[in-house]
């Protein structure tokens, strides 16, 4: 579906425009000060018309090859952007970076979810297919798209230009904005999609709010799970693959990547730009950093807590994670260790 966007976009602006905005030196050509640069997307993905960043050495590979018009970066990092590149160099580029997304898009910080002042509780520009049903008390916002046997349950709002498939269930008091649902979709009652990712610009001048301008996509046959928030990406989308199950109370955070048939359960937290495999499991309570992968088919025990990438198939337990059977014999020696000091006797604390 050519889906229009959430965010209206301001611009374009110059490269000047965009260094003044952010308080960054332009490096290199003045000719180039007077490009046109239409938006902010990421190393990868950023063409000549947009401005890009870099503040995690991590991506260092992709700054080399970034085809953006601007890149605002690290002065340490100043000479690795590739020639084209403008770079706008800045102490902090991801405050800049908040601040170039603030300049683009001014709307983004108080985004719509239904018309201001209007009376009616469907909005007329909602397109909702025969057969879709929306309970008393739901709140369909401007240029919704509600499939066919989809049923919208009371106290339910789904926000402007949201997607719902078809034969979709969003229970009571859930919100959808910024979201593109499938098909067959679940969405259980309480349950959050598509808000403000938890992005900040943290320094000594204070903590900058990063406005947040991708999407949610939750693809067919999903099932979300009450009270479980899922956060729209910064600039990506956050996506959860086909037929993955999430359950109650669970916190996804921007950016992240699921894969199909995965299985979450209750109180995961998952940290922004993680990656999921198809078929991951994730026991209880157990949590994942931001930026790693977890490879398809691995299972994260109850509690436990990877800080590095984990590889396809493994089985993961313990804080910080490490392979099952390790952290089992660890167990074990503490067990056995603890017994044995318990059974050896006076200690020389007893003796005083």
């Amino acid at each position: 579906m050519n889906h229009p966007g959430f965010f209206d976009v301001a611009g374009p602006f110059t490269v000047a425009e965009v260094a003044a905005a952010t308080q960054s030196e332009i490096a290199g050509d003045p000719a180039l000060h007077g490009r046109k640069l239409e938006g902010v997307q990421p190393l990868a993905e950023a063409l000549a018309h947009h401005v890009t960043f870099l503040d995690n050495k991590k991506y260092l590979p992709q700054l080399g090859s970034t085809a953006a018009g601007a890149c605002l970066v690290n002065p340490k990092f100043a000479d690795r952007v590739p020639a084209g590149t403008v770079a706008l160099v800045n102490k902090n580029p991801y405050r800049a970076f908040a601040q170039s997304l603030a300049l683009f898009y001014p709307g983004a910080m108080h985004s719509k979810t239904a018309t201001a002042g209007s009376e009616h509780r469907i909005d007329p520009s909602a397109m909702i297919e025969e057969g879709a049903l929306i309970e008393p008390g739901a709140i369909i916002g401007a240029e919704a798209r509600i499939g066919r046997g989809t049923r919208i349950a009371a106290g339910a709002v789904i926000g402007y230009r949201v997607a719902i498939g078809r034969d979709s269930y969003v229970g009571p008091n859930a919100s959808v904005m910024h979201a593109l649902i499938g098909d067959r979709v679940i969405i259980h009652a309480g349950a959050r999609i598509g808000q403000d990712g938890f992005g900040f610009a943290m320094s000594a001048e204070g903590h900058l709010k990063v406005p947040q301008v991708g999407r949610v996509i939750l693809q067919d046959d999903v099932d979300i799970g009450a009270n479980t928030t899922i956060d729209r990406g910064a600039l990506k989308d956050t996506i959860i693959g086909e037929g993955s199950k999430i359950d109650n109370l669970v916190q996804i955070g921007h950016n992240v990547l699921m894969g199909r048939h995965c299985v979450i359960v209750g109180q995961v937290g998952i940290a922004g730009s993680a990656e999921l495999g198809d078929f991951v499991v994730m026991g209880g309570h157990s949590g994942l950093i931001g930026h790693i992968k977890i490879g398809a088919g691995a299972q994260i025990a109850g509690g436990a807590h990877p800080k590095d990438d984990v590889p396809a198939g493994a089985i993961m337990a313990g804080t910080p994670a490490r392979p099952f059977k390790q952290w089992a014999r660890e167990v074990a020696a503490i067990t056995r260790l603890t017994k044995r000091g318990s059974s050896g006797g006076d200690t020389d604390a007893d003796k005083g």
